[in-house]
């Protein structure tokens, strides 16, 4: 049994490097390697899944136009809740986006074998277990409801920190930078503990242990791109309240 334990775990199948990066300089810019190309292979692959799944389009939808359409009425059902009946539709795009992109690299850092891609420093994993991917997230999200804000109701939208009162103005403010903060730390750090607990349990106790694991972390990856896709359409939804007809 000890021999078995012995050659399994002489495949290395992952590894705890936390802290180290792999760094391209770009003239004065440094580009995190490995988020880099995680990210680009998220991309791609869902650019190709959106090829395939619209060349052929059929009025009686099976395969992956089916899977597809799916995923596009689940995303429109998201934000039609959040955002209101009149007011949502532009919106699907950028919800959908952000669903569907954080969704993928979540499953891709359980799903996808990183460690057989060596790199001359750390290792390859989801994207969302670096702290620079979910704050940008977060970031265009708050750039997304400001711009849904001052587009519906022009200056009149700062109006909101003065109410119900002035007194409110300090902590009304505050919540627009606690906002972009609770959505990256959250992503962030759910996808990094999940990844480190898998990443213990298969050096301590290789394959079967930590099945049950992996598995539970599928799903709890899945649940934080949803609520990270509604509270973002929930934010947006809040800066035009008043002026769409919210349900």
């Amino acid at each position: 049994m000890l021999d078995v334990l012995h050659t399994v775990n002489t495949f290395h199948l992952a590894n705890l490097e936390v802290g180290q990066h792999w760094y391209w300089e770009v003239g004065s810019l440094k580009l995190h390697g490995q988020v880099f190309l995680t990210s680009w292979f998220v991309i791609a692959l869902l650019a190709i899944v959106s090829i395939l799944a619209t060349r052929n389009l059929q009025r009686v939808p099976s395969g992956l136009q089916n899977f597809m359409e799916y995923a596009l009425e689940f995303i429109r059902d998201l934000a039609k809740a959040q955002i209101g009946e009149k007011e949502y539709r532009p919106w699907v795009p950028f919800v959908g986006t952000l669903f569907l992109f954080i969704f993928v690299s979540n499953w891709s850092g359980a799903l996808v074998p990183w460690k057989l891609i060596e790199l001359p420093a750390s290792e390859l994993a989801a994207p969302t277990n670096d702290i620079n991917t979910t704050v940008a997230l977060a970031l265009l999200t708050s750039l997304a409801y400001f711009y849904a804000g001052i587009s519906k109701r022009g200056l009149g939208y700062f109006a909101r920190y003065i109410e119900p009162t002035p007194v409110l103005l300090p902590i009304n403010i505050l919540e627009d930078f606690t906002k972009p903060l609770s959505l990256s730390f959250r992503l962030f750090g759910n996808i990094l503990a999940d990844e480190l607990v898998v990443a213990v349990l298969v050096l301590l106790v290789p394959l079967f242990v930590p099945l049950p694991v992996m598995v539970l972390g599928l799903f709890t990856s899945a649940i934080q791109a949803l609520i990270f896709a509604t509270l973002a359409a929930a934010y947006i939804g809040e800066a035009i309240e008043g002026h769409g007809d919210h349900d």
